[in-house]
């Protein structure tokens, strides 16, 4: 997968973004980024503006369209024509960013981010190149270079072969909609609390059970909103229902099939009747 990120601080994103797992994957070809400076492509060749005042007053500088434009179009030109690709515009008003969205941009070849600084950019040259309005989250922050290099650094964990064990982004928070289950390392025991001892048994069947049964408590706990949709995706099981015989009034045998909960009710009623 290719990254670009269009930016008045490229030097920001690719420093950030060069270490530790993303580092290696870009030394593998796994991914790569390219940051592109807007202020390259600016008609001031003197001071490289790229900035003015907003039509109809107010505070603050604008990005203008056409340096913003013109850094696209050579962009664009050098990225294969066969390349599914998306233009992501980080900006507060956009969709919030979470896991099902960085699988969904996952599946492109090149992802094109264009980070905002002063007051924006110009709507017109958003309207022109476009795909994608995303945020991460409901603040305001000085430019999008750090939501890019946070989306990017997401993205990238699902592209095959980033991580080294790709079970990983399978069972991390989100993925499944729940937060994470607790984790340990050792020691057994660290300032007196232990490992809890279902985590030793072996019994893999039980640690799933239980590592689920803590997601699920864990994300009632702290998120709510996802609990909620996680129970209405996965609404309880039906009882299951039991089988008996009893005897007809002709005599014969007939096969019986209730609800454990109204067996247990019958039961009770029989024992009753009995007594």
């Amino acid at each position: 997968m290719d990254f670009h990120v269009m930016t008045l601080f490229p030097e920001m994103v690719s420093q950030g973004l060069s270490t530790s797992i993303l580092g290696r994957a870009m030394s593998k070809n796994l991914i790569s980024l390219e940051c592109i400076n807007i202020r390259d492509y600016s008609a001031d060749q003197k001071h490289h503006k790229v900035d003015d005042y907003t039509y109809g007053g107010g505070a603050g500088m604008l990005m203008q369209a056409q340096p913003v434009y013109d850094c696209y179009k050579s962009l664009e030109s050098r990225i294969d024509s066969s390349h599914t690709k998306r233009v992501i515009y980080v900006t507060p008003q956009g969709k919030v960013f979470n896991q099902q969205l960085a699988a969904e941009f996952a599946q492109a070849d090149d992802l094109i981010f264009l980070c905002g600084h002063y007051e924006g950019i110009d709507e017109r040259v958003l309207e022109e190149i476009v795909t994608d309005y995303v945020s991460i989250g409901d603040y305001v922050l000085t430019g999008g270079e750090l939501p890019a290099m946070v989306m990017i650094d997401t993205i990238s964990r699902l592209v095959p072969g980033v991580l080294n064990n790709d079970i990983s982004a399978e069972t991390e928070s989100f993925t499944d909609g729940l937060l994470e289950y607790p984790q340990y390392s050792r020691p057994e025991e660290w300032m007196g609390k232990k490992v809890p001892p279902i985590l030793l048994s072996g019994d893999h069947k039980k640690v799933d059970e239980w590592r689920l049964q803590m997601s699920l408590e864990r994300t009632k706990e702290r998120r709510p909103e996802l609990y909620e949709a996680w129970m209405a995706a996965h609404p309880p099981k039906p009882p299951k229902k039991r089988r008996r015989r009893r005897k007809s009034s002709a005599g014969e045998n007939e096969i019986i099939t209730e609800n454990s909960t109204a067996q247990e009710n019958s039961n009770n009623t029989e024992n009753t009747d009995n007594s």
